[in-house]
């Protein structure tokens, strides 16, 4: 429940810090005085949208401070938990800051937050219930959502939403490979005749730097041959000095030399070195001649093999060396153009599924729906007969219609029905209900509609605007039990009726200077509270008549 709410600087509050305490409490005020500012306040709390001009003239900033106690809150506990956000002491506490400019931040327990988590939080902590939220019930959407907040249907649509989203996007995917098949046909064809041609040459991975390679050591290889000879003749076996004989004539010497200057004895051990490293050349250049073979039609066909990968390469605009990585893609492209006619017959039969899946759901969604409202319609009549209106029967008409189509809320058409007198037909709420009708049943239906989401704190905006008499006091005996059974109540009222059956009274009050207005709300005591319902009894005047009527109020 919501304990205390402290707010500066905004609109016209300069500063309010007020506690608050279990059951109904009435706010009470003359027009005009601001009743729904601190609602206004709370709601910024509850991540509704800020604007500067929320900021108090000559302020730099607004600041609304709400704490609540959330022991018997177990849904609001456990998110805080999921979003390490809990103060592990029964307290939740929301603070908006909103600067003249515009900007705002947000805090929950102190931890600066998403504008968004504030509003994933809210609805845990607080309903509040604005003074043309009845007039919404005219609207199909809001008849709807009213009869859906239940629940089971809420999973129900779960379901359905996934099914809906499932089958739409296959759609999707089915339209786009319809539209591409055209573009594809021609494309295949294209492939087709590219991989004829580069499967019947059939280049394989690696094998063009092979041929490269082996390309050009053919090429010259004549020179290789003669180079080669020349080479070995010149290093082991020329009679007119070799590099072999040439090394060993001056190892000999060198060693002779060693024997009288050991500072040789370097010069020695490279010599001995050239000389194994000429003669290892000799049996390599012996073996690489012997092994060195001239093959002209060899030669030929390695040399049309590569002509024949550089000409397919260029007319492919590719490198020689990526032809066959490019074979590979066209191949896969081909394959993948064939397998999107099987995906298309895929996507045909889960689309099939998905809807008779959708229509499975749909069913038990309408079957829901049905028994839902027969029981909401049942509760709703009950309530608007005890505020004066004996003789009402009101029906929720669940229509199954639209089954052709997939939607994401099904194909039921939901419709309010209402019979105020006996003798009359049912008709749609818009051309049945008058305005008073209209409040008496949009109160019904959010009282009702909390014992199943059973939200703490309920804050109700002047909605028992068109009601009066014997009705209001109906009303306010509502409210009354609401609050002290199941919910902390707010209700900001011009009823008298309602306002007295409020365990607690706030009044709103403005003050201005000439220069600057201030509203401030305050706690009533008795006697306070008898004279602030004589004021909405009588007026501004307080007479005994009025003082009487009011002290008589409180003690019904």
């Amino acid at each position: 429940m919501l304990t205390q709410l402290s707010v500066k600087n905004f609109a016209i509050v300069k500063s309010l810090d007020i506690e608050f305490k279990q059951g109904m409490t009435a706010i009470t005020g003359e027009t005009g005085a601001g009743k729904s500012i601190a609602i206004d306040a709370l709601g910024l709390c509850l991540g509704e949208r800020a604007e500067g001009n929320s900021v108090r003239k000559g302020a730099k900033k607004a600041e609304i401070t709400a704490c609540f106690n959330i022991k018997n809150n177990p849904r609001c506990l456990t998110w805080l938990q999921e979003h390490d956000l809990d103060d592990h002491d029964d307290t939740c506490i929301l603070r908006r800051v909103i600067s003249s400019e515009g900007r705002s931040r947000a805090y929950i327990n102190g931890s600066p937050v998403p504008l968004q988590q504030l509003k994933e939080l809210g609805p845990r902590l607080v309903a509040i219930h604005g003074q043309h939220a009845h007039q919404a019930l005219l609207k199909s959407e809001a008849q709807r959502a009213l009869l859906d907040s239940d629940e089971i249907i809420q999973q129900q649509l779960s379901d359905l939403k996934s099914l809906v989203t499932r089958h739409n996007k296959v759609q999707q995917e089915l339209e786009q490979l319809n539209q591409m098949r055209q573009r594809s046909e021609d494309r295949k064809n294209l492939l087709s005749y590219q991989l004829t041609e580069l499967d019947e040459f059939g280049l394989l991975d690696n094998e063009f730097e092979s041929l490269e390679t082996e390309f050009r050591k053919m090429s010259h290889s004549q020179s290789l041959l003669e180079d080669s000879q020349i080479s070995y003749h010149e290093l082991c076996e020329s009679e007119q000095g070799n590099a072999a004989s040439i090394i060993s004539r001056c190892l000999e010497r060198i060693t002779d030399l060693v024997e009288h200057d050991e500072s040789l004895k370097p010069l020695q051990l490279m010599l001995q070195e050239a000389q194994i490293n000429i003669a290892e050349a000799g049996v390599e250049l012996s073996n690489y001649v012997e092994c060195l073979e001239i093959d002209p039609l060899k030669m030929q066909q390695t040399e049309l093999r590569y002509s024949k990968a550089i000409e397919l390469a260029r007319k492919h605009l590719v490198q020689p060396e990526s032809l066959y990585q490019h074979h590979q893609e066209l191949k896969a492209e081909y394959q993948s153009l064939f397998d999107s006619e099987n995906k298309g017959e895929a996507l045909q039969e889960e689309l099939q599924t998905l809807k008779n899946d959708y229509l499975l759901v749909a069913d038990k969604l309408h079957t829901t729906r049905c028994k839902v409202a027969k029981r909401l319609q049942k509760a709703v009549a009950t309530e608007i007969r005890r505020m004066n209106m004996p003789d009402a029967e009101f029906e929720i008409a669940v229509t199954d219609s639209h089954r052709d189509k997939i939607n994401s809320k099904g194909h039921d058409h939901i419709e309010f029905l209402l019979c105020s007198n006996k003798g009359m037909n049912m008709e749609k709420l818009e051309k049945a209900a008058s305005g008073g009708e209209l409040s008496r049943i949009g109160l019904a239906l959010q009282v009702l509609g909390n014992k199943t989401h059973a939200v703490p704190t309920l804050i109700f905006d002047e909605v028992d605007t068109g009601i009066s008499g014997s009705t209001a006091s109906v009303v306010g005996d509502l409210l009354k039990t609401l609050g002290d059974n199941e919910a902390q109540v707010f209700c900001v009222t011009h009823l008298p009726q309602v306002a007295a059956k409020a365990r607690n009274q706030m009044l709103v009050t403005k003050f201005s200077d000439g220069k600057t207005t201030e509203t401030h709300m305050t706690p009533l005591d008795e006697d306070k509270r008898v004279e602030e319902l004589a004021r909405l009894l009588a007026g501004d005047i307080l007479t005994d008549t009025a003082i009487a009527n009011a002290r008589a109020l409180l003690q019904n």
